[in-house]
């Protein structure tokens, strides 16, 4: 049999679907990746250092860095040479990377790492985790509506899982993030640099924090 006899048009559909979810992944993946290049250069990281801690070649780091300069990034001025020092550029200085912070995307970015940690200790089986996948893939945007929903879940997750490691920790971020989110004098944002890039660094400082609680 061929394959066009073996496959129907539904099937191949879902096929190739499945395969652009995997190649928009990684594309969203370069772009964090990118993102967070363009942050650090910003906060005054080498660009030697940043290429050997992302398994980079330093011209493709003096690369991302340079193109700041273009796309509004974090860093407009980039590094002048080969392990120099990337300037503050477009967000006026380092980057602050602690995680308390109280404006919207940031705490938006802390509730996504929080929930993909959720979603990967529970290997997948989180309530999150459909949500999660849909967020990182860009097939769902960070409404106020899927928001609250990511708030449900991660709720339903930790109450069904109480106090037990790592679940208490991720409990105690939680509730701090709950509390921001519930804050009416939270922001929109602080001139640190665009919702997108604050979530994405957030995302990430959380996790880390939360590998090393």
């Amino acid at each position: 049999m061929t394959a066009e006899r073996e496959l129907t048009e539904e099937q191949v559909g879902r096929m190739f679907a499945e395969m652009n979810e995997i190649i928009r992944a990684g594309e969203e993946m370069r772009r964090l990746r990118a993102e967070m290049i363009r942050l650090f250069a910003g906060a005054g990281w080498t660009q030697d250092r940043l290429a050997r801690l992302a398994g980079m070649s330093q011209p493709a780091v003096s690369k991302q860095v340079a193109g700041a300069r273009t796309d509004g990034g974090a860093t407009a001025g980039g590094a002048a040479a080969s392990g120099g020092r990337a300037t503050g550029g477009g967000a006026g200085g380092p980057v602050d990377l602690s995680l308390d912070q109280r404006d919207l995307p940031w705490l938006e970015g802390r509730l996504w790492g929080l929930a993909e940690a959720v979603s990967e200790t529970l290997e997948d089986a989180a309530h999150c985790s459909r949500l999660v996948h849909a967020l990182a893939r860009g097939r769902k945007r960070f409404t106020p509506q899927n928001v609250d929903a990511l708030r449900r879940l991660v709720e339903e997750d930790l109450r069904e899982h109480g106090a037990e490691p790592p679940f208490g920790a991720y409990r105690n971020a939680y509730d701090r993030i709950a509390r921001g989110l519930d804050d009416p004098t939270a922001t929109d944002g602080p001139a640190a640099g665009p919702a997108a890039r604050r979530r994405t660094l957030a995302c990430q400082v959380q996790r880390v924090r939360l590998r090393e609680s």
